[in-house]
């Protein structure tokens, strides 16, 4: 129903806008430069977008057997338009600990410093892998391993630790990851060196939402906190987005509905 009125208005609404175009006498005609879909050549996944001074950039997966990735390249832009690639900002030659599957890079810049939090080898119970973070002194680095081991190697609450999203809410930086049907929320120390509890005690909080599958994102408008995740199988006709709203960084989120899905 929603999909056929926003066809219905959108029609509406283009023939309108022609009618009127086509009773007015055009001044001018100005080109609109398009950077096209995708933005950048490759074949990448989990995109990052931020906002460093002046310029736009996006951190993302790069897409291979799991074996093959083994880096992460960036891309760069003052105008969405025209795009810079800045090839292996950081690697499995720095990264002793990670041997595969890097992904879902999420990105912060605090005291000026730019840092990279990462997954690493699709770690499984017992195995090591999870999530790092990196360092380095502009955002297309090179970035150099913080830790030299995993910021977060255990399962914790059924959450693999995976796709990451750092949210700095007034000065108090939390991490939300979590794959494998579960999502949690930690607090990171100041150097991003490590967590620690929340008032309560807890380190690891689950905020799991109905559906929810892996790729958590949180962001605060008017008071309120956003907060997405995708569900559904990633290879699969369902996989989508969906988002719930809350007056708290850690919920609770009830699911409202899907906001990005595949078309039919």
């Amino acid at each position: 129903m929603k999909q056929s009125f926003l066809k219905t208005s959108v029609c509406a609404f283009a023939t309108a806008a022609l009618c009127w175009s086509c009773g007015q006498k055009q001044q001018h005609e100005e080109a609109v430069a398009m950077s096209g879909n995708p933005v950048f050549e490759g074949w990448y996944a989990d995109p990052e977008g931020i906002i460093y001074g002046d310029t736009y950039w996006i951190y993302p997966t790069y897409s291979d057997k799991y074996e093959k990735q083994t880096f992460f390249d960036c891309f760069s832009s003052k105008d969405l338009v025209n795009w810079t690639k800045h090839a292996s900002i950081l690697d499995t030659a720095e990264v002793k600990w990670a041997k595969k599957a890097m992904w879902a890079p999420a990105v912060i810049s605090k005291n000026g410093k730019y840092y990279l939090f990462f997954g690493a080898n699709d770690v499984h119970e017992g195995e090591i892998g999870g999530i790092g973070v990196a360092v380095a002194d502009r955002p297309e680095g090179p970035y150099k391993d913080l830790l030299g081991k995993p910021l977060i190697n255990d399962i914790v609450n059924g959450a693999q630790p995976i796709d990451q999203f750092v949210y700095n809410d007034n000065g108090s930086y939390y991490m939300f990851y979590g794959g494998w049907g579960h999502c949690n929320v930690v607090k990171l120390n100041d150097d991003f060196t490590g967590l620690i509890p929340f008032e309560d005690g807890e380190v690891y909080k689950e905020i799991t939402p109905e559906n929810y599958v892996e790729g958590p994102f949180l962001f605060k408008k008017d008071g309120k906190y956003y907060f997405m995740w995708s569900e559904g199988g990633w290879t699969g006709p369902d996989y989508c987005v969906a988002y719930a709203m809350a007056d708290s960084p850690f919920g609770p989120f009830k699911r409202i509905g899907k906001i990005l899905q595949q078309d039919p």
